[in-house]
């Protein structure tokens, strides 16, 4: 169960605290909710949460600090933006990335498949976005490791809500900003395990944490760059550093190798058939450099039910 947190103040902006906001105008077909669904980790996400009018909040932690972004349709095919808190300035000037400024599936060529094809055309409206807040995207990866989806989210919600902080401004009744490195270093270990986190992923956290400066300046480099960072990480291996880069970077041709569900997926949908880990670059390959949006595709659209081979991850234990 979650833990239980106090009430939020009453919605609405602190009286001398004034909003920031801008217009965002992409170039071409944009969905913001289908573009985002890749930063939220579940549908209790605490720190980004889609309402049935199409509007986005979203808090974050920005180098100046904790931010509320509320994100919402704008005329001609546009998106509003308002901010507010110490980080509003920098939440503003991330926007354009978020919602994949730098990604253009117009250079994706999926002639040659069908079902790749009708994907692209259906979801034309997605982009991959780039948060570029590397330890915002590494600690929810880390907990991803190993275990099921659904308690790696579960995680997540329990560890934010108890160690997270109020957003400023109107953000919605139960939304956290995540903590910092130093907030993560303050986690005690009861609570790593209560949320059903284990030794082994906690301890990945914490190490990350310590060198987190030096994982967010890998941002300013090449993508190579941040993923040599972020390997010098012990508990940080190649599926988790693409689970990050993907998010950090918008990385069009991220692929988590390593995924159990990256063989059924992949081979099922272009091979015909499961294929093998070790054969899934090789499957990908036509496609690069946007095999990371390949996947993105193939897990938006996956309706199979081919039987499991595999082991199941393995649940986690919470303590009572």
């Amino acid at each position: 169960m979650p833990p239980t947190t106090p009430a939020d103040p009453a919605a609405g902006p602190s009286p001398d605290v004034a909003p920031l906001t801008s217009t965002y105008r992409p170039d071409g077909p944009l969905d913001v909710r289908l573009t985002l669904m890749l930063v939220r980790r579940g549908g209790g996400d605490p720190a980004l949460r889609v309402l049935p009018d199409g509007t986005v909040w979203h808090v974050l932690r920005t180098a100046t600090g904790p931010a509320t972004l509320h994100l919402r349709p704008a005329a001609a095919g546009g998106v509003a933006a308002t901010a507010w808190g110490p980080g509003a300035e920098r939440a503003l000037a991330g926007v354009p990335r978020l919602l994949g400024s730098h990604d253009d599936p117009r250079t994706f060529d999926p002639a040659g498949h069908a079902g790749l094809a009708a994907a692209h055309h259906r979801l034309r409206g997605l982009r991959l976005p780039a948060t570029g807040d590397v330890l915002g995207a590494l600690v929810p990866a880390v907990l991803e490791q190993r275990v099921v989806t659904l308690d790696a989210h579960a995680a997540w919600r329990w560890l934010l809500l108890r160690h997270g902080t109020t957003p400023p401004g109107p953000a919605p009744s139960g939304m956290r900003v995540p903590p910092d490195a130093a907030g993560w270093r303050r986690v005690p270990v009861w609570d790593w395990r209560r949320a059903g986190v284990d030794d082994q992923r906690s301890s990945a956290v914490l190490r990350a944490a310590a060198v987190a400066a030096r994982l967010q300046e890998g941002v300013r480099h090449d993508p190579a760059e941040l993923r040599r960072r972020l390997a010098t990480v012990p508990g940080i291996g190649v599926w988790t550093i693409a689970e990050t880069t993907r998010r950090v970077l918008g990385d069009a041709d991220a692929v988590s190798v390593g995924d159990l569900h990256l063989p059924r997926l992949v081979g099922t949908a272009i091979a015909g058939r499961r294929v093998e880990q070790e054969e899934v670059l090789d499957v990908l390959a036509p496609w690069t450099p946007h095999r990371g949006r390949v996947v993105r595709l193939l897990e938006l659209t996956d309706r199979t039910t081919s039987p499991r081979t595999r082991p199941r991850p393995p649940r986690a234990a919470r303590l009572a």
